[in-house]
């Protein structure tokens, strides 16, 4: 899990989702028209990762996205990028994710009042995805959270949601340091990379005195990186590849990536690629498939919620969340597959008859298998896989297949 905002991809270039308005950034005012200067503004006023300069000397392509001027592709295709990171290994740069320390003796339970997961019974140094969920049960954002070994809880949480994240868990820090409880949030400022694909770790080794093969998916270790001190890695990503997150001191951070850039296994990857993977892998992109107004249940992400927090309900949501485990759900967010024009997000999809019976939230051409992958909410008594079903496309119906998910078998490393 990163990044979780980003361009749809699709097989022709690239389309802007609504969270990301595609804006080339440009190299000054001079001749340019008006429109051309006030978009020259507004890209001066996005924030910027310690990488852009290294992004822009490597060709990238820089776009507006959450506040940040971000790659959304290189000098590659957005198809070959996607490949190169199914069958080598890429950069991606996700320093605009907000990472957060949590300290202090009741940093589990101050965390368990806000997250649907199990975070007691995680072992040192391991973590989780998790859901930030609201009094009506609906998804607030979603989160890796890791229990370090060193004190504290390292939290992961998207940069779209940055400042809703932030500013809920500092009104719920105020209500726990009123109550008498001992915690304390950090917002860190360091970079952070995702090195992504098979062979990763063979990239990475060569930079560690560690044995790799003892970090397993979901797991987190601090170390030194090709002489890079105090990096924290994580085995995780959002390609369904093996991979891991490095956040690392903004000051060593194109260090450590010319480093790997080295490598002729490594290439860079931007925003495009990023979103397509994921939908192969069958992630979610908050904002699009999971917002405050679908509950985990309906997301189809009841896996996230502990055992023990199912009993306990003390969660966010939980009266409302747990009932529908048992009882199900209207809705149901589905896998779709498809051939012909490309599905995106806001296409209908209709029964058999033609009825209504849903809406895509994500999709796009997939490059791996060569067909439309979609991933959308339908009514419940069509979220079975291999059920028909159709969408609707330019005011044309195009047949679908309700498909299980992920699209394409994940690689994570389990030892």
């Amino acid at each position: 899990m990163w990044a979780r905002v980003t361009a749809a991809g699709s097989g022709l270039g690239l389309r802007a989702s609504r969270e990301c308005v595609l804006r080339v950034t440009g190299a000054g005012c001079a001749g340019k028209t008006p429109q051309e200067r006030r978009d020259f503004s507004a890209e001066a006023a996005l924030k910027k990762t310690p990488l852009f300069d290294f992004h822009r000397n490597n060709g990238g392509k820089m776009v507006e996205f959450a506040g940040w001027s971000m790659p959304v592709q290189y000098k590659d295709s957005h198809i070959a990028s996607h490949m190169h990171t199914r069958e080598h290994c890429s950069i991606f740069d996700v320093s605009h994710m907000l990472q957060t320390k949590i300290h202090g003796k009741d940093r589990i339970k101050f965390m368990e009042s806000l997250v649907v997961a199990d975070i007691a019974e995680l072992k040192d140094n391991q973590g989780t995805l998790s859901l930030f969920t609201n009094e009506k049960g609906g998804i607030i954002d979603d989160l890796i959270v890791t229990k370090t070994n060193q004190g504290y809880l390292y939290v992961v949480s998207n940069a779209g949601c940055a400042d809703k994240d932030s500013a809920h868990m500092k009104a719920r820090l105020a209500e726990y340091k009123a109550a008498g409880f001992d915690v304390d949030l950090e917002f860190i400022d360091e970079a952070l990379i995702a090195l992504q694909g098979p062979t990763t770790a063979q990239v990475l080794q060569a930079g560690l005195k560690g044995d790799l093969s003892k970090l397993t998916f979901m797991t987190s270790t601090l170390v030194t990186v090709f002489s890079v001190p105090d990096c924290r890695v994580t085995r995780c990503g959002y390609t369904g590849e093996d991979g891991v997150e490095i956040s690392v001191p903004h000051s060593r951070v194109v260090e450590l990536a010319e480093k790997l850039l080295s490598n002729n296994e490594v290439k860079l990857a931007g925003l495009g690629a990023r979103d397509s993977l994921r939908l192969e892998a069958g992630l979610c992109l908050y904002g699009n498939d999971i917002d405050e107004t679908t509950t985990p249940v309906e997301a189809s992400l009841v896996w996230t919620i502990g055992k023990r927090r199912r009993r306990t309900k003390d969660f966010p949501g939980a009266d409302i969340i747990v009932p529908q485990i048992k009882a199900k759900t209207a809705r149901k967010r589905v896998g779709l597959l498809s051939t012909g024009p490309p599905v995106r997000q806001h296409t209908p999809i209709l029964s058999p008859d033609g009825q209504v019976i849903g809406e895509v939230t994500s999709g796009c051409p997939s490059p791996c298998l060569k067909k439309n992958v979609a991933m959308g909410y339908v009514d419940a008594a069509f979220a079975k896989n291999g059920a028909a079903v159709q969408v609707e496309i330019r005011k044309k119906t195009v047949p679908a297949i309700v498909s299980k998910m992920p699209f394409v078998p994940t690689n994570y490393y389990t030892g």
